[in-house]
């Protein structure tokens, strides 16, 4: 059976969600940065540490991890920053 869902690996970036890393004071010049953007097809990348490893066995009961999928973490910081940027619908 198909997901209901599924990640379109040809959309394209569209436009940062809040703030960047830098300005958050998340991160410094370098690559490998917390980030959080709107794609064109209107879906959400999040560039984040990945804790699938340690969270992923803490998981609360009924939430699962796809084998495709990753646990990623963001500042707390970037999303509040960001929430001006989320539509409402």
């Amino acid at each position: 059976m198909a997901r209901p869902w599924e990640a379109d690996p040809t959309t394209t970036f569209l436009r940062r969600l809040g703030k960047s890393p830098q300005e958050l004071g998340n991160a410094t010049d370098n690559p490998d940065c917390p980030d959080m953007w709107e794609l064109e097809n209107g879906d959400i990348a999040i560039i984040g540490r990945d804790l699938t490893g340690s969270l992923g066995a803490k998981l609360p009961t009924g939430v699962s991890i796809g084998a495709d999928e990753r646990l990623v973490v963001i500042p707390r910081n970037m999303l509040i920053a960001a929430k001006p940027d989320i539509p409402s619908v």
